[in-house]
Parts: C-alpha cells; sequence; structure tokens
C-alpha cells in the first residue's frame, strides 16, 4: 500500500504502458515501467503539492530537484511551483531553489530555455553546459563553441540573469562521468594531459557563470565505464569488479579502497576554486562579456564577469590547447588595474581597457580588474 492513501488509486495513473519518448507518449508514457501518475488531474496536483510541502514544513528542506521534468505536463509545473516557493517563503526559507531535470545532450540553450517558458520552471539542470565543457576541454570543439554558447543566456526566461542561477556540471549519475567523455572525445588516455583536461572543465565549471555541482567521486579522480549504473562508483571500499579495475585519475588508489583523500589533486583543485568564488562576488553573481576567443581550432577562452551591485569585476581566462599563449585582449575602460584571483595574471593593463594574458597549456586564471568603484 503506498501512502498517502489517494496513491492507490489507480484512475489517478495514465495506464497507457510504456512511453516510448515521441508526442503524447512523452508526457503520458510509463516512465520504463515505472507507473505514470495523471498529473493534470487536479487530486493529483494538490496531493503532490501537499507532499512536497510537508517535507518543507518538517525537515527544513531549502530547494527540490525535479528529475523528469520535460516529462511532466507544464500546467502541473505552473501550479506547482508557485505553491512550494510560497511554503518555503512562509516556512522562511528566502532562497529556496527549484531546478528541473531537462534532458538532452546538444552544447545549446534551447530546450531548457522553451521548457522552463512553457512550465514556469525558475532553473534547469544546465545540460548544454555540461555538452559545451566535455567538448571544449577535451579538445573536440575549440573555445568558440563555449562562447558562442555563453551568449545564448539571452533566451532563457529573465534573460542572461537567470543563467547565473542555473545549476551547472561536467558529468552525471545518468550520462557517465566527465573523465570518460574528455578521455573518449580526446581520444588519449595519457596520464598527464587527461589529468591537465579534466582539471581545465573544473576551472570553467567555477569560473564562468552558474552553480557549479560537483558529482560525488570526480574529486578523486574517479572514470566511469558508461553511463547509468557504471557511473556510480563506491566512495567506500568496493566490491564490484566493473568499478574496481578502473584507473582513477591523478590516483594510484582503485575503488576497492575507500576514497575520501583531500590530497587528491581534483580534491585540492575544488577546493581552490571553491574558495575564490567564495571570495568574489562576480564570480557567484557577475553578468557575463565574452571578451576573445579563439575562432577555430583550441586556444584562448577569456570572459569577463560584471557584478553591477558590488562593481566587481573579474576576467576568467583559459586555454584549451597543448601549447602555451599569450595575447592581447580587450577588458573594461574601467579596469584601473590587475590583482590575482587564482592561477597566472598580468601584473598590470597593457594599455587602457587592454590586457595581455599568458597561459600555459590547459591553464586558467581568474583576475581582477581593479576600478575606481
Amino acid at each position: 500500500m503506498k501512502v498517502p492513501a489517494w496513491l492507490n488509486d489507480v484512475t489517478l495513473y495514465h495506464n497507457r504502458g510504456n512511453s516510448h519518448w515521441v508526442g503524447e507518449s512523452s508526457l503520458y508514457g510509463d516512465f520504463s515501467g515505472l507507473d505514470d501518475l495523471a498529473t493534470e488531474n487536479p487530486r493529483v496536483v494538490s496531493g503532490m503539492i501537499a507532499i512536497f510541502g510537508q517535507w518543507i514544513d518538517d525537515y527544513g528542506i531549502d530547494g527540490y530537484r525535479i528529475d523528469t521534468a520535460k516529462h511532466v505536463n507544464p500546467e502541473f509545473w505552473q501550479t506547482f511551483t508557485p505553491a512550494i516557493l510560497k511554503r518555503a517563503h512562509d516556512k522562511g526559507i528566502k532562497h529556496f531553489h527549484i531546478f528541473g531535470e531537462i534532458a538532452y545532450e546538444e552544447p545549446t540553450a534551447t530546450l531548457a530555455a522553451q521548457v522552463m517558458a512553457q512550465s514556469g520552471l525558475p532553473y534547469a539542470l544546465d545540460m548544454g553546459f555540461a555538452k559545451a565543457a566535455q567538448l571544449v576541454a577535451s579538445g573536440k570543439a575549440g573555445p568558440r563553441l563555449m562562447a558562442e554558447f555563453l551568449e545564448q543566456d539571452a533566451i532563457y526566461p529573465g534573460g542572461a540573469k537567470t543563467a547565473l542561477g542555473l545549476p551547472t556540471f561536467l558529468g552525471n549519475h545518468d550520462f557517465g562521468r566527465f573523465s570518460m567523455f574528455v578521455r573518449e572525445m580526446s581520444g588519449n588516455a595519457e596520464e598527464a594531459k587527461l589529468l591537465a583536461r579534466v582539471r581545465l572543465g573544473h576551472a570553467m565549471m567555477f569560473l564562468l557563470r552558474g552553480v557549479p555541482t560537483v558529482y560525488y567521486g570526480d574529486e578523486q579522480g574517479f572514470i566511469s565505464d558508461g553511463n547509468d549504473q557504471l557511473a556510480r562508483e563506491d566512495m567506500f571500499p568496493s566490491k564490484v569488479a566493473f568499478y574496481n579495475d578502473n584507473d582513477l585519475i591523478g590516483s594510484d588508489a582503485t575503488t576497492a579502497e575507500d576514497n575520501f583523500d583531500p590530497a587528491h589533486p581534483l580534491y585540492r583543485l575544488i577546493a581552490e576554486l571553491s574558495a575564490a568564488r567564495t571570495a568574489s562576488p562576480a564570480l557567484r553573481r557577475g553578468l557575463t562579456t565574452v571578451r576573445a576567443f579563439t575562432e577555430a581550432g583550441p586556444g584562448l577562452l577569456a570572459v569577463e564577469r560584471h557584478d553591477p551591485e558590488t562593481g566587481q569585476r573579474v576576467l576568467a581566462l583559459f586555454n584549451t590547447g597543448e601549447s602555451p599563449l599569450s595575447q592581447s585582449i580587450e577588458v573594461s575602460y574601467a579596469a584601473r588595474g590587475v590583482a590575482p584571483l587564482i592561477g597566472p595574471c598580468p601584473a598590470a593593463l597593457a594599455a587602457p581597457g587592454a590586457v595581455t594574458v599568458t597561459l600555459p597549456a590547459f591553464g586558467f586564471a581568474a583576475c581582477i580588474l581593479e576600478t575606481d568603484n
């Protein structure tokens, strides 16, 4: 028996068999054998609001990740979301975060923006960012791809400001781990280069717009053999053979041992990036201006981020190539000097509105552009 009791009423389910993910079936079919609630039924709407609202009341939950959001009729979310946000606000939780899983694997914002607009969901997991980061950090695509992806922020409901609240990620439990994508897309399993490219991807996630979301085990160099169950390795000592034969990145350990090593190079990198982000309002909430990118092949991506509230400006820099680079780029004319936040930053402006940046292979940096205000 299901609790609450209304979940036992079979007339509140669609009962149409499995979805084949197209058209009406995408909304009303069962999800690979999982019974699909009739979310267009007012009884189901009120019942789900009551369940999710009770969890807020009882436990003070401060956000919801909404699974399979695009497979629910938009009208459900149009009623559910405002009701849940009000419930949280009444509980005293002022910054309740709701974001939907709108699954796709293309480096675009189009589908996420469409579903958000139709459903009224305030945010979505940034699937487009994940694919763009995989392609660019691996060298499969040049930095132009990421630059053009970031320019699409304007199409989200609410525009570029909305993009600041999108949870960004590199890989996950469904698709597979970032390190696996980098290895496959680069065609190179050489340890040092693979680790450098994985580091670069994490830098993009923390220094570009959005809310960085680290998949557990990535900080220990986990690398999956595939998607879904193949990407759900144990942190404690595992007895799963197809986990334990993986060659972890940046470590001689295997998943047959426990993996809670704060000295792992990726753990240390993520800690350093997190500290830089915490210290910088521009990295947390700064709007994006793309300043430069290599048009063909690997190379430079330069993005200036500006927080209007504090006035802080930060220049985020990435070299996706295997060779060092040095290049002069435009920055805001409000800049009066440069101060390092993370990575190799220039010591000063090269001229008003310009800096010369120098990065090693697969290097990155975040530099504060000092202003008068």
